[in-house]
């Protein structure tokens, strides 16, 4: 039977502010990381990383943390069509923090969360049956409502041969057994939690839980005894976490001693963060059980996963994707401390992007040196410039007509009065960093680069121009590879995504090899942007361009041609020559586009309305020349 969910994910979903300092106390944390959490919820992001389709049951607030939940598991490939909006309550948070290797404190705010207002009507059977396996997570138990709409899922997945996985997920705070702010407690004995998990065991195909939450499902705090206990209650299968040292695993009778059950070795590696780690295992073990992979293999899966989320910030965004895990089984690596390792972060970053971007056409609008020449010899100034990037927007969004793909770049300057009117747009949006002209490069921040990007929204991609030529000097070579180096790290420590413009200065002579040669050069420096700029070439350049990409970085988003101002009819033949190459993905023109309007209206020959009007003409214009290129047959050109 085909289903369209691989597996229902129910319960606790909320937003995880992270201490971003590291060795303090939450008391002492000046600044949080905000990311999607909840045990189910990051199961859930983990299982679609890893290929499977997963589905989110449960409620969130009518606010913007609420948005955020469902936007993140959306845009992660989570059905969010259960995520339902519960417009009395708010969305669930929690503090978090690294403290030191053994003390990870946290705090719960769910006094009435949205999450925990999901209910027995809540509940639809034909949503059940058309998923393989229900996730329960035991945090649901903790209340009468909720523990309603779990045992009603439980009756409809019976109903439909959907199978039943309890994550034990205990939490004594949660429970209302210690005091608010110890949520880091992971036990406390309870006949009462013991009594309410054992009258769900029965029914479960499958039950995981670390030391302590075997113990309080089993009502003992020996281990082999608790496991006993629920074998009792189950035939399903039973799952040990254990930490560093792996898991073990039970599918028939307990025996004396938990090492002879089926173990899965766990991996050396050095701990950074436990927090999300279960939710890690249970995403990878589940990759393999609900495929019905051999045992062996689930554990493995689901350790590998925990260790490498134990070594990153954060839960849900530290989720491996299926490529960074089998490139981790396969290869190992070379140093315990994972986050360190290089080639795996970033397979991480470049394989867990959560939007695709097919084709881009973009209208650059970073231009300052130009546009300052331009209002100078007219008498104007800043105020000037800014109004005339406002129009251009306009302009922008009248010549896209709505058209996906569509983007725009721009500077913080002249274009900051822009940014709020793109916000919803969900347009591409990258702003320029580099100092105009500068060789060797420069940042135009005068807080500093990494302060300036951290003010800017996420999905503002860095775009930087590097004029630069394969037969530089090797003192300037360095000076910009060491720059750019900068801003890369940066970047990936701000999970943004950046563009390099590559350039070969005009005075130099250059061949059509030339850029793929740079490009070389760049990646043998440890460079890989998300986007590559690159002005025209032909089509031998085009090839060694393409070969050089997928020899190094194979996951690069693509290439954006630009204009260098040249006219309609060059743009249009550099289009057909560029558009047969995939890694070409479209656009990002500027001059060519604004240049004409700019000169009459800083002239005062014309208006604002006729600026707009002329370059959303010509936008479009540019846009009609790709899709001829791109899609010469298809009934877009024709049209």
């Amino acid at each position: 039977m085909t289903r369209r969910f691989d597996l229902i994910c129910l319960g606790r979903a909320a937003v995880d502010l992270y201490g971003d300092q590291i060795g303090g106390r939450l008391e002492d944390m000046r600044s949080f990381a905000k990311y999607l959490g909840g045990s189910p919820a990051n199961t859930a992001v983990g299982l679609a990383r890893l290929g499977l389709k997963p589905a989110m049951l449960t409620r969130v607030g009518d606010e913007h943390n609420g948005r955020f939940v469902r936007e993140s598991l959306a845009a992660e490939g989570v059905d969010v069509s259960r995520v339902r909006i519960d417009p009395e309550r708010l969305t669930a948070l929690v503090f978090l923090g690294i403290q030191d290797r053994d003390t990870f404190p946290l705090i719960f705010y769910r006094a009435n969360c949205a999450d925990m207002g999901l209910c027995e009507n809540d509940i639809e059977p034909g949503f059940i049956a058309d998923a393989g396996a229900l996730l329960i997570s035991g945090t649901h138990l903790s209340q009468p409502g909720t523990r309603a709409a779990c045992e009603a899922a439980i009756a409809a997945a019976h109903a439909a041969g959907t199978r039943v996985i309890l994550d034990i997920d205990y939490r004594p705070v949660l429970w209302g057994l210690t005091a608010p702010g110890l949520g880091e407690q992971r036990f406390v004995e309870s006949a009462q939690v013991s009594a309410v998990l054992q009258s769900i065991v029965p029914h479960c195909d499958l039950v995981v839980g670390t030391d302590e939450e075997i113990h309080i499902a089993g009502g003992s705090i020996d281990s082999i005894v608790a496991l006993k206990r629920l074998r009792v209650l189950t035939p399903g299968l039973l799952v040990l976490k254990r930490g560093a040292a792996g898991c073990v695993a039970f599918a028939g009778p307990i025996p004396a001693m938990l090492d002879e059950g089926l173990q899965g070795p766990g991996f050396p590696i050095e701990v950074f963060n436990v927090l999300g780690a279960g939710d890690a295992f249970m995403a990878g073990f589940l990759r393999g059980w609900l495929k019905d992979e051999p045992l062996e293999r689930c554990c493995r899966w689901g350790n590998a996963c925990g260790a490498l989320v134990v070594s990153r910030h954060g839960c849900a965004p530290a989720m491996p994707s299926w490529t960074e895990l089998q490139h981790f089984l396969f290869h190992g690596s070379p140093t315990r401390r994972l986050r360190e390792d290089a080639q795996l972060e970033h397979l991480h970053r470049v394989t867990t992007r959560t939007r695709a971007w097919p084709e881009l056409l973009v209208l650059a609008v970073d231009h300052r040196a130009q546009l300052q020449q331009l209002a100078e010899a007219h008498g104007q100034g800043a105020v000037r410039i800014q109004r005339f990037k406002q129009l251009v927007d306009a302009a922008a969004v009248q010549g896209a007509a709505g058209r996906p793909g569509a983007g725009i770049i721009l500077d913080s300057s002249y274009g900051e009065a822009v940014f709020p009117a793109t916000i919803g747009r969900g347009w591409w949006i990258a702003r320029a960093v580099e100092r105009p002209g500068s060789r060797p490069l420069e940042f135009e921040a005068p807080e500093g680069l990494a302060l300036a990007l951290r003010h800017w929204p996420a999905d503002h991609v860095a775009k930087c121009l590097l004029l630069h030529h394969p037969d530089d000097p090797p003192t300037l070579r360095a000076t910009q590879l060491e720059r750019l180096a900068e801003l890369q790290r940066i970047c990936i420590a701000d999970a943004r995504e950046w563009l390099l413009e590559v350039m070969p200065p005009r005075e130099l002579p250059s061949h059509e090899r030339t850029l793929a040669e740079a490009l070389a050069q760049l990646y043998d420096a440890g460079l890989k942007p998300d986007w590559w700029k690159l002005p025209p070439s032909g089509e031998a350049g085009w090839c060694a361009i393409a070969d050089v990409i997928a020899r190094h970085d194979p996951h690069c988003r693509g290439v954006l041609l630009l204009g260098n101002d040249a006219d309609d009819e060059a743009i249009a033949r550099s289009f057909h020559t560029a558009a047969p190459h995939p890694i070409c993905r479209g656009f990002a023109i500027g001059r060519t586009v604004f240049a004409p309007a700019a000169r009459a209206w800083f002239a005062g020959e014309i208006g604002d309305d006729a600026v707009i009007d002329d370059v959303a003409r010509r936008y479009a214009q540019l846009i009609a020349h790709w899709d001829a290129a791109r899609h010469p047959t298809s009934e877009r050109s024709v049209a």
